[in-house]
């Protein structure tokens, strides 16, 4: 369970890939997108789910405005009105997997310092287990939250442009194809997840 040092790791991409050298000298490297561990840092991740970053941004502002003093718990989601969720721009289904991740938490089927604990597969496994969560909201987790080094959410649509836009293909790689594509990047993937979603919002011009 390798953490990720940003600065170390992208030098250490940097040393065995070119091209990797190459974008950081274009863009420089990228910022650092981890939040503490918990049920905030999995809600927001479930609110990203197939929208833009401007509108799960909104969604949250809201969420924290409707909740006031109250922090992001699973007792203070669970308390409030589907009606007043909605109000806030959650989708039924986003309710639903709010709910269920507030359910499990509260009832202890999830356990996130026990989560924090477990290697990457195991990690994947446990939240996976949670209505609403599937391997990419759990790699996400692994990557923003835990800080795991090799974490890499390679059903990401921005990775995987990334990656095309990198390496000059003539289109973006499948799931499957991009995990074995960057095997070569290990133990260090989760540096370079940082540096493509940055190389995809600097796309070169012309």
């Amino acid at each position: 369970m390798a953490r990720l040092v940003l600065s170390r790791d992208l030098a250490a991409l940097a040393a065995r890939d070119p091209d990797i050298a190459r974008e950081l000298a274009r863009i420089g490297p990228p910022p650092d997108r981890r939040r503490p561990p918990g049920f905030a840092a999995l809600l927001r991740i479930i609110l990203g789910q197939q929208v833009s970053v401007q509108a799960a941004a909104a969604m949250w502002r809201r969420l924290e405005a409707l909740l006031g003093d109250d922090t992001v718990a699973p007792e203070a989601l669970a308390s409030r009105a589907d009606a007043e969720l909605r109000a806030c721009g959650f989708s039924r289904q986003k309710i639903i997997y709010a709910r269920a991740l507030a359910e499990a938490l509260a009832s202890g089927a999830l356990d996130l310092a026990r989560v924090g604990r477990l290697r990457d597969d195991a990690a994947i496994a446990a939240l996976t287990t949670v209505k609403g969560i599937g391997v990419w909201s759990a790699e996400i987790y692994l990557l923003f939250a835990l800080g795991r080094g090799d974490a890499f959410p390679a059903g990401d649509l921005a990775l995987r442009v990334g990656y095309q836009r990198l390496k000059g293909l003539a289109e973006a790689p499948g799931t499957a194809a991009l995990r074995e594509m960057t095997a070569p990047w290990r133990p260090y993937r989760g540096a370079a997840a940082h540096l493509l979603w940055h190389s995809y919002a600097n796309p070169p011009l012309g």
